[in-house]
């Protein structure tokens, strides 16, 4: 069985592979890492437009998705809109400018994909798609259940 280190040690060494790929777009486009994550999940729901979405799903800290929303707002990548129901609340929108950019990070996480699935057969895919689905609903389950006893 795998140790919590070793699962936490490959952990950082994907999240530090995904750094390195995606340093040449946050070079290119004058971002950061967290901005390219902001953009990306933007493209990828957009049904889900508000920094309030962005910090309960991309689970990023809220001043860290402010700071970055307002320096992507300021380089003409998002817009924003009040709600016209409910005016605090405020909603997120990619401009045209952000096109190129959200190809270049789409780009650079299929190379990532490419990189980490090289030597695995579909089979061996869909075999990992399955137990990392497992996987991520027991730390759902996990997260949940620490919230529940910290309330109490």
């Amino acid at each position: 069985m795998t140790s919590a280190a070793e699962l936490l040690v490959n952990i950082r060494r994907v999240i530090r592979l995904y750094e390195l790929i995606l340093h040449p777009v946050c070079e290119a486009y004058g971002i950061t890492i967290i901005e390219t994550d902001i953009l990306a999940f933007l493209r990828n729901n957009p049904d889900k437009d508000t920094a309030r979405d962005i910090v309960e799903y991309r689970m990023l800290q809220k001043g860290n998705v402010s700071q970055a929303v307002e320096h992507l707002i300021r380089k003409g990548l998002l817009s924003r809109r009040q709600d016209e129901k409910d005016r605090r609340l405020i909603h997120l929108s990619l401009t045209p400018t952000a096109v190129e950019v959200t190809a270049a990070i789409r780009a650079a996480r299929k190379q990532l994909l490419d990189q980490l699935f090289q030597d695995f057969s579909s089979g061996e895919i869909l075999l990992y798609q399955e137990l990392n689905q497992k996987l991520f609903k027991n730390a759902a389950a996990g997260i949940s259940q620490s919230t529940a006893e910290e309330r109490k």
